[in-house]
């Protein structure tokens, strides 16, 4: 593994760094900001205005939308790392250019090849997008106890149920969704994952208003979303090729989909974007003497060094998969690393801050427009989001470490 970037990765970089400062303008972030704040709904059709539009028509022109992705898919090709470049520095002006998050990696890895065919090339160009169908009322971190059914039914599925924390869901073309499609099987083994749009007959989306909601977080806010929702299924019919690797393995799929989804340059950044944020606030403030204090000045090198951490972290998950090695426990310690460490920035920058730094968005007094006030109340979500911390380090004492799962213990008579 090489830790720095060959010449041709930095020139890139120097291009994609040249392109931003051209091309994403005020009005670009303009909508974007709206596009955070959730103010177009299903009925507005298009998440994106024409200036968003238009910068990803400039992007995709360059090459830079999909590129590890095989040309056949509507990807250039490339490799992982050219990928990541060029979307950390977009993610840094909080603009999501890559494919985290969109399902297309558990597609790339589980997909026939028709459904790869028809979803990578519009997952690129933001033709379609994904919401995530998985957390139930009663069915967060223990995904397994999920009760949304899906009975077969001829050449369909029909489905039935809940689900809770759709972000995105109001403006999403599809849903990737995990249903029981056998509840005489163990748990795990009785799920399977479907893939179908969101007009589809029989669903109904409702908004979950967050506490990010009143005063709405500020732009670059880590977990800043005012709005999820909650979605309900009832007797949707869904073709029998929306099945995504096989029926009855949906957990394996979800599994190795979540695992992959946290490779790359979006789910870096958000870890390490609060330490950036207090190391260019410190050195750009105006407080006397602030920037000298030898108890900030150590926690932060602490913290810059964790972050580290999570960089090589990062980059040893992307080499891995390049090469096309077993990717197994690897993103389940990334996933318990940068989420506490996300929480000890928080906590840190909070007391470094003092009454100020708890100020939210919208007080005259607030620091930085409420950013770090807001990054409190986000901090703890990335602990359960897309797997708790607790269940991802069982996944590294399993897979990681070889140890044997734990014990249940017996019902009490």
């Amino acid at each position: 593994m090489q830790f720095g970037y060959t010449p041709e990765q930095e020139a890139l970089r120097r291009e994609v760094l040249a392109f931003i400062a051209e091309h994403v303008t005020p009005e670009v972030m303009q909508e974007k900001s709206a596009q955070d704040d959730f103010q177009r709904g299903p009925e507005a059709g298009d998440p994106f205005g024409p200036h968003m539009r238009e910068l990803y028509r400039k992007i995709g022109e360059r090459g830079w939308l999909g590129i590890a992705y095989p040309r056949e898919y509507g990807g250039q090709g490339g490799d992982r790392i050219s990928q990541y470049i060029v979307e950390e520095e977009f993610q840094r002006v909080g603009l999501n250019i890559g494919l985290s998050g969109s399902g297309a990696p558990a597609i790339m890895a589980a997909g026939t090849e028709e459904q790869k065919r028809y979803f990578i090339p519009k997952l690129i160009s933001r033709e379609f997008s994904f919401a995530l169908g998985f957390t139930e009322p009663h069915a967060g971190a223990d995904l397994a106890s999920i009760r949304c059914r899906a009975v077969r039914d001829g050449d369909d599925y029909v489905i039935n149920g809940q689900k809770i924390y759709t972000t995105s869901g109001h403006i999403s073309t599809h849903i990737y969704l995990i249903a029981r499609t056998d509840p005489s099987l163990p748990k795990r083994e009785g799920l399977s994952i479907f893939l179908f749009p969101m007009d589809t007959p029989g669903i109904t989306v409702r908004p979950l208003w967050s506490i990010q909601n009143n005063p709405r977080a500020p732009h670059g806010t880590t977990y800043g979303e005012a709005r999820t929702n909650e979605t309900f299924f009832d007797n949707v019919r869904v073709p029998k090729t929306a099945l995504l690797g096989g029926e009855n393995k949906g957990w394996k799929v979800a599994a190795a989909g979540l695992n992959l989804d946290r490779v790359g340059a979006f789910r870096y950044v958000m870890s390490i974007r609060r330490d950036e944020d207090i190391v260019n606030w410190i050195k750009e403030t105006k407080l006397d003497g602030y920037a000298d204090n030898p108890a900030v000045r150590d926690k932060v090198a602490e913290l810059w060094i964790e972050a580290q951490v999570c960089r090589l972290m990062t980059m040893r998950s992307m080499s891995i998969v390049q090469r096309g090695r077993d990717f197994t426990y690897e993103g389940a310690a990334e996933k318990v690393w940068a989420p506490e460490h996300g929480v000890r920035t928080t906590e840190a920058i909070t007391q470094m801050l003092g009454p100020y730094g708890q100020l939210l968005r919208g007080s005259p007094h607030a620091v930085e427009d409420g950013v770090f006030a807001h990054n409190v109340l986000g901090a703890f979500q990335s602990g359960v989001n897309h797997g708790g911390v607790q269940i991802m380090r069982d996944q590294v004492a399993r897979r990681g470490l070889g140890m044997p799962a734990p014990r249940r213990k017996a019902a009490s008579k």
